[in-house]
């Protein structure tokens, strides 16, 4: 079973996201934690990929409705109960790769 953190950041970020936002964000995740579950390799509609130019960060990417898609970067964490561990870092639009 994954389990995860998240950074103070990421909250504080979630935080300004709308009601809608997060509600998308929500349904990514449920698919996120089902590829976890069934072995890791994420469907392509999620869009993860490494953050370049940042180590051991990745992206995960989803549509948020109307504007830019929504964009959450996070990293693996030390293994928590048997399983993956995932920190999430940030969450938003393109913006956030700037300091992922």
């Amino acid at each position: 079973m994954p389990t995860y953190e998240a950074l103070p950041r990421f909250t504080t970020d979630l935080n300004r996201l709308t009601p809608e936002q997060r509600r998308r964000f929500r349904q990514a995740v449920a698919a996120f934690v089902e590829d976890l579950r069934t072995g890791g390799r994420f469907r392509a509609g999620l869009r993860v990929k490494r953050v370049q130019r940042a180590s051991g960060i990745y992206e995960l990417t989803w549509s948020m409705g109307t504007g830019p898609a929504g964009r959450a970067t996070w990293s693996y964490g030390p293994e928590q109960h048997r399983g993956t561990h995932i920190v999430w870092r940030r969450i938003g639009t393109h913006d956030i790769l700037t300091s992922p």
